[in-house]
């Protein structure tokens, strides 16, 4: 089974934060019956740009031919009177994400959500004159590998939050004192996050590794999934933790936060302020574990990040979870036919969010603050 390990933490002198001692290591293996291969994710003090591994990330061979066949979301045609014909509005909207995307506004991703979204909203408007005509249709069933996929990924994402809810002892504590000029202080309380972060990413690695297929990547394809989605996974994950009556986020059942500790600990307003509007956007929606985990798994497997070599195999390894998802939403919730789009366009909100988490890393490095080798090597923060 793979592992994941968090070791004590050290102090490295004041005015720097506390890290998890080993380079703040993540491994990343698969073994099998008569081997075993993994990769060695590892923040060094001298290097924060070249990861260092260790064999293969090969896991056993699997049947691709198993695949969920997609969803077929393509519209009938609707003519009303007075309204533009839905295929000349199409081809209005799709000409126009060309152009986006020919200006660089829109990357091949979002333009993809967006599509899935105008395809949906047709297809909402679809099943609504169906269901008015036949009222006794049947309603949409999960598929048993469906199912099985769902019950596995919250199961794995339980086991992951159980690790880090142990693992909350080592984090630095939140220092007491509200002496704004006090260094020592400000430095704990940057700490704090940092470890909470590092922790976060630490279980995020031990999701995905868990996903099926995501072992069968390349390892330089798996760390470009990793590098570039920890961050928006990382944001759901805080959103899920959103606490509407206080406006505070909680963290591991012990810790919670609102926007004046995110300043505290050295966080920009700009930054703040998107993270708990964003949270509160996630919240509205309701959703439950299997749809946070789906949603997760879907923004891991994301073929257009940089670097990612094997597009095909890594849009094949996220249909099924789309498919599920879909399937999912209509059966919980069969009145509200847009919350798929809606529940999609969050990824591509994410995407937003991560440009300007990068924004903030950068006026923490203007501000002296250093981010332990861990975060540093995945955020790839350049010394």
């Amino acid at each position: 089974m793979s592992t994941l390990s968090v070791t004590g933490i050290t102090d490295v002198g004041h005015g720097e934060s506390k890290v998890f001692v080993s380079a703040c290591e993540l491994q990343l293996d698969s073994s099998t019956e008569d081997s075993s291969s993994g990769l060695l994710i590892e923040g060094r003090h001298d290097s924060s740009h070249l990861s260092r591994f260790n064999g293969t990330v090969l896991g056993p061979a699997q049947d691709h031919g198993t695949d969920l066949s997609s969803q077929d979301l393509s519209p009938s045609p609707l003519n009303c009177a007075g309204t533009m014909d839905p295929a000349d509005r199409m081809k209005l909207e799709v000409a126009a994400d060309i152009l986006a995307a020919n200006t660089g506004v829109l990357s091949e991703e979002q333009i993809r959500l967006k599509k899935m979204k105008r395809q949906e909203d047709e297809t909402a408007r679809t099943s609504t004159l169906l269901q008015n005509h036949f009222p006794g249709a049947e309603a949409p069933k999960l598929a048993p590998e469906q199912l099985e996929m769902i019950k596995n990924l919250v199961a794995v994402q339980k086991q992951c939050n159980k690790s880090s809810f142990i693992d909350r002892l080592k984090v630095t504590p939140w220092p007491q004192s509200q002496d704004p000029l006090n260094r020592e202080v400000r430095q704990q309380r940057f700490a704090h996050f940092t470890e909470l972060a590092i922790m976060s990413v630490q279980e995020i690695v031990d999701f995905a590794k868990q996903l099926p297929g995501f072992l069968e990547l390349t390892r330089e394809d798996q760390i470009a999934l990793l590098k570039t989605s920890t961050i928006e996974i990382m944001l759901l994950e805080t959103s899920r933790r959103y606490n509407p009556a206080i406006e505070c986020i909680t963290f591991l059942k012990d810790f919670s936060y609102n926007k004046e500790d995110f300043a505290k600990a050295g966080l920009q307003l700009e930054f703040i302020n998107p993270i708990f509007e964003f949270s509160k956007g996630m919240n509205d929606l309701h959703l439950d574990e299997a749809e946070f985990a789906l949603l997760i798994a879907i923004n891991i497997f994301s073929a257009d990040r940089p670097n990612v070599q094997d597009h095909d195999l890594v849009e094949r390894f996220q249909q099924p979870y789309v498919d599920a998802l879909h399937s999912y939403i209509r059966i919980k919730r069969p009145n509200d036919h847009l919350m798929f789009p809606r529940m999609l366009m969050k990824l591509v909100s994410l995407r937003t969010l991560s440009s300007v988490h990068s924004e903030q890393v950068f006026a923490l490095r203007l501000q002296d603050k250093k981010l332990p080798p861990l975060l540093s090597e995945i955020w790839d923060v350049h010394e």
